[in-house]
């Protein structure tokens, strides 16, 4: 009954406002000191907003919001799970994308070669990765050197200097050129596990080679001169990144142990014949990549122009679907025991501590009083949601044939999480969930089909081009 009047109270209260702001408001839109009365008067210190004031101002408002109903009734028990090796952990990097694209490879191999504990080594192509997206920002300054700094173009370029960031097909794009190597061969190194300082040093480098690069051109220089410019910059990015992450290898010698602590012979590889023998079996030409874009046309293909992170290879592109058919795809997938890379919103409905993803995890409602939401279409379109961390889809919990939850691999370490993964709730990957990864097997004949249509060609600057971290 209380809350009751308080609702009818503030109901009330607002409409006042709207007459009252109607009567003062000033005619350029500025809020005018009767207006502002008008508003500070709505507001009523009452029971409820005294005890949120007193709450919200002395602790940490996500767990005050911390939706109590959804603990209680969450479990940790999925029907399917796949089984693979250590949790890995991306630190204070912005590698997401590398880290569950690696995982997506390891179960296969871990049951294949039957082995305890193993990663494949993300410094490895972290360092191609930072040379070859050097390479690209260099290129793209020579190629728009005769436009403004302020040109929309450019403006995405400079501020993507140095950046982690990706998508899938950087995962492939690097291994299909240089390979793999195991985890301990190249390990993490300070820099590679807190990316700042290095990539504030990349950046700075840089965007002085871009000033001279556009010098030259601006000069009239040939493009084989600047080239030859280029690849003295580049020189120089390999020196930053030898020092910071250490140089990586042309050849290694290697052996593992297997889970019943049998020793292999030590044997010599590079890191292309690394890849070929012991994940031969793996095609990337058997994946495609599915999104759920509600402000977008479904059954369209579209380009992210500029999107690649070595140059001359395929900008990132995704089929548009309907939820209900990238779910399918996904659940027969896990089914199946084949990870899934996703990318999704993680700054959405999700607790750490619990590791819980579900649809209305935090009730801000109770605590400030407004319950309007945006819908995923309205969130895309204005800025508020969009793929910003991928992870791996490892399990599903069904419930008569239907997904309820599904078991999320995450690269956040042991620490966070149920030790280190989440469980997301089918609520929240209808809400948040915009991408995945599958092998063409698990997608209908009908929507493998649309792959052949011209994409729709989407500018550097659109919401998709936000690349995760």
């Amino acid at each position: 009954m209380k809350t009751s009047s308080s609702r009818i109270f503030a109901s009330i209260a607002s409409l006042l406002v709207a007459l009252c702001a109607f009567s003062a408001r000033a005619e350029d839109g500025s809020l005018s000191p009767r207006e502002l009365a008008a508003i500070q008067s709505s507001f009523r210190m009452d029971d409820h907003a005294r005890a949120m004031y007193n709450a919200v101002s002395n602790l940490d408002i996500s767990q005050l919001s911390l939706n109590r109903d959804i603990i209680r009734k969450h479990n940790d028990l999925f029907s399917d799970k796949i089984k693979t090796s250590t949790v890995t952990n991306q630190l204070a990097s912005g590698r997401c994308w590398l880290f569950a694209g690696l995982n997506v490879l390891r179960p296969a191999v871990v049951a294949k070669h039957k082995l305890g504990k193993f990663e494949l080594s993300q410094s490895y192509l972290t360092f191609w990765d930072k040379m070859e997206k050097a390479n690209c920002f260099l290129e793209d300054s020579i190629d728009l050197a005769d436009r403004d700094t302020l040109d929309r173009d450019v403006q995405v370029v400079l501020t993507r200097a140095g950046q982690d960031d990706g998508w899938w097909e950087y995962v492939t794009a690097l291994i299909n050129k240089y390979g793999v190597v195991p985890q301990e061969i190249m390990p993490e190194t300070h820099s590679s596990s807190n990316t700042a300082h290095m990539n504030g040093v990349l950046r700075n480098k840089l965007k002085v080679d871009a000033v001279r690069l556009r010098q030259l051109k601006s000069d009239g220089k040939p493009l084989a001169e600047l080239r030859a410019e280029k690849a003295k910059m580049l020189a120089e990015v390999y020196r930053i990144l030898a020092i910071n992450l250490g140089e990586p290898p042309a050849n290694f010698a290697w052996r593992f142990e297997d889970k019943d602590s049998k020793l292999s012979p030590l044997k010599t590889y590079t890191p292309q014949s690394f890849w070929k023998e012991w994940f031969g079996d793996f095609n990337f030409s058997d994946y495609v990549q599915l999104a759920n874009v509600p402000g977008q046309d479904f059954g369209k293909l579209f380009l992210l122009t500029h999107s690649r992170n070595i140059q001359g290879t395929p900008d990132v592109q995704y089929l548009n679907v309907k939820i209900d058919v990238l779910k399918a795809a996904a659940l027969k997938s896990v089914l199946d025991k084949q990870p899934v890379w996703f990318a999704a919103d993680v700054g959405k409905d999700q607790d750490g501590p619990h590791g819980i993803m579900a649809v209305g995890m935090h009730d801000y409602a109770a605590i400030f009083g407004d319950n309007a939401k945006l819908t995923k279409a309205q969130r895309w379109a204005y800025y508020d949601g969009g793929p910003t961390h991928a992870m791996v889809l490892m399990g599903v919990d069904l419930q008569k044939d239907k997904p309820v939850k599904w078991l999320v691999e995450n690269s956040w370490g042991k620490e966070r999480g149920h030790e280190g993964y989440w469980a997301l709730y089918d609520n929240w990957f209808n809400e948040h969930l915009y991408m995945i990864v599958v092998k063409k097997t698990y997608v209908p004949q009908e929507v493998l089909k649309l792959y052949g249509q011209m994409p729709v060609v989407l500018p550097r600057w659109h919401p998709m081009a936000q690349l995760s971290d």
